[in-house]
């Protein structure tokens, strides 16, 4: 279970842990399961954990006042989940974060994570990392929400992260993306009819 995050911290952070150092990770991060629909976090409450996940998947949304689920992240292996704004201000969440399978994480505290960066030059440089990654992926959505098409959102999630596609169910899909289920149901028959 802690080799995969072994593995990524090695490799986004391109600097081998020593034994000692891996001791300082097991003791930061505790194991914990989710079933299928089970929360890790909800509206109103502060994120108290982000969580790497070895297996699984699991989804970030927020309900708008008609009941609508607007989905703003999807996660699967070796991704992290956690409301980033509420973990780092320990401020009440404005998201939802449930289990769209049966789900393993390993779980740490900010406290426990801005500790490690002391101690772990892996664990920071892997922070810096995620965090050049993750501005980067979201100035790349930003756009792609207010300048591309539904067709050109789609065939930008299927280029980058494909896996995605095969993981969550297509009403998922296409709240993630900003389309309707059917939008996304055309645009998937456009396209195969295309290569034909």
């Amino acid at each position: 279970m802690y080799n995969s995050l072994r593995n990524y911290i090695t490799e986004y952070s391109s600097i081998d842990i020593t034994d000692e150092e891996f001791t300082l990770i097991l003791d930061a991060f505790k194991p914990k399961r989710f079933r299928k629909r089970q929360y890790f976090l909800q509206e109103g409450d502060v994120c108290k954990y982000t969580g790497f996940i070895v297996k699984g998947s699991m989804r970030q949304y927020s309900v708008d006042q008609s009941g609508n689920e607007h989905i703003v992240k999807l996660c699967i292996e070796n991704w992290w989940a956690g409301d980033y704004e509420s973990f780092v201000m320990l401020t009440p969440s404005k998201y939802n974060i449930d289990a769209v399978e049966d789900t393993e994480l390993l779980l740490v505290t900010n406290e426990s994570i801005q500790e490690l960066r002391s101690l772990v030059p892996a664990v920071n440089r892997m922070i810096q990392v995620m965090d050049q990654r993750g501005m980067i992926a979201g100035q790349r959505r930003m756009h792609a929400s207010i300048s591309l098409s539904a067709e050109e959102r789609y065939l930008e999630l299927e280029n980058t992260y494909p896996a995605l596609l095969q993981r969550f169910p297509q009403t998922m899909i296409a709240s993630y993306l900003g389309i309707t289920p059917e939008t996304l149901s055309r645009i998937r028959k456009q396209l195969i009819t295309r290569l034909k």
